[in-house]
């Protein structure tokens, strides 16, 4: 279903916007986490698909590869370690911790009795305990029903201590708060709620490092920019970015998720952060959120120009298509909650109506986030009906017939 945004606005970014996040504090995330170790050094992939983009209709399609970020296999590397830096700098004034030291663990002692917890569909608390892993503090980690064993698994490896509930994520999210409060300790999360704005907002900033490396990238820039839906805060972090710096002539955004957790598509249609009108329980895992974070909807209301949702099986045709590649198109890795986006313009390119209300054409200039990897490998390979090895085996074959 596709939702035009009648609250979505044309015109500079608002300076009260500004004051919550900023190219220039997307700019500071990006500087300390090239100092962390659990990032790999440089930018992440930007690659043009020209068969694909012809298969669709538009002019170029670029995809960015956030599975490639780090060994996590997703763009959550990006925010969980901002947000836990910049919570420790306030929790512990008195100290004045040094960032680069904080992320090389050098003041692990300092810390040992500090404990962070959050709720998770999988890649945010596996970034959580990495940076927690790093910096030497305590991590505990909330898991619904729905997280796979191999997520859960990912996430211990880190050192944190799992908790399993029987209900879903909202209900995760409920029980991470519960635990906080008992114990003292102190939540690190996504989405925010009533009092709670900080943290995510930090998460959100996190984010910005991927619109800097696109905009280094690509000169040209883009017409529209299809992007992951959830609580809203990847798409808040990069729609900010882009609006601040391209103001009244920023690109069409539109905001993808599952059918049954449509709660920003909920959201457009009340002008009001909403929740979701379906069960939540979707293949897609990490967008997989009933509840829409209040912070992330100031940025999404007046800058998302459209609101889509798709169904689970159209995101398994597009994770085939994108490993699958061609002549011209590198295989990708992309995981369950990697290709909305593209699974959003694949139905379009067989709604031209559709389409055409969105403005796209042979002209277009579309991007895409593939905002992770093969987080479950187990889950990968049953869907798309080959490993990720196998997939990554043959995206080394082309890279090296191309070069």
């Amino acid at each position: 279903m596709l939702f035009a945004n009648p609250n979505a606005v044309r015109q500079p970014y608002p300076e009260a916007l500004g004051e919550i996040m900023s190219i220039a504090k997307a700019h500071q995330s990006r500087d300390w986490l090239a100092h962390w170790s659990g990032l790999n050094r440089g930018s992440t992939p930007l690659y043009d698909l020209p068969d694909l983009a012809a298969e669709l209709g538009v002019g170029q399609l670029l995809v960015k590869d956030e599975s490639q970020r780090s060994s996590l296999g997703s763009f959550k590397a990006l925010g969980a370690p901002i947000a836990l830096v910049r919570l420790v700098l306030r929790r512990f004034p008195e100290h004045n911790f040094n960032v680069r030291a904080l992320l090389a663990g050098e003041y692990a002692e300092a810390l040992a009795g500090f404990t962070v917890i959050s709720a998770t569909d999988g890649n945010h608390g596996r970034g959580l305990a990495a940076a927690a892993q790093s910096l030497g503090c305590r991590c505990v980690i909330v898991l619904h029903a729905n997280v796979s064993v191999e997520r859960e698994q990912a996430i211990a490896a880190y050192g944190a201590e799992i908790v399993r509930i029987a209900g879903n994520y909202d209900e995760s999210v409920e029980e991470a708060a519960a635990l906080a409060f008992r114990n003292g300790w102190l939540v690190v999360s996504d989405t925010s709620y009533d009092g709670y704005e900080d943290i995510p907002r930090d998460v959100m900033q996190g984010y910005g490092t991927i619109a800097a490396e696109i905009v280094e990238a690509c000169e040209q820039g883009f017409t529209h920019v299809f992007l992951q839906g959830g609580v809203g805060g990847l798409a808040a972090g990069i729609v900010s970015y882009l609006w601040e710096l391209q103001g009244a002539q920023r690109p069409t955004f539109v905001v993808v998720e599952p059918v049954q957790a449509d709660c920003l598509y909920q959201s457009a249609l009340a002008g009001r952060a909403a929740t979701a009108s379906g069960s939540v329980d979707s293949v897609m895992a990490g967008l997989a959120c009933g509840e829409t974070s209040p912070l992330a909807w100031r940025f999404l209301q007046p800058s998302v120009d459209f609101f889509m949702t798709l169904h689970d099986d159209e995101a398994v045709l597009a994770m085939r298509r994108l490993a699958a590649g061609s002549e011209r198109d590198v295989p990708l890795l992309a995981g369950e909650s990697a290709v909305a986006g593209l699974a959003a313009l694949q139905c379009l390119a067989k709604a031209p109506g559709q389409a055409a209300e969105l403005g796209l054409n042979g002209s277009s200039r579309v991007l895409l986030v593939s905002t992770e990897g093969a987080t479950a490998p187990g889950v990968y390979a049953e869907l798309v009906g080959e490993s990720a090895e196998s997939v990554l085996g043959r995206q080394r074959e082309w890279l090296a017939r191309t070069r």
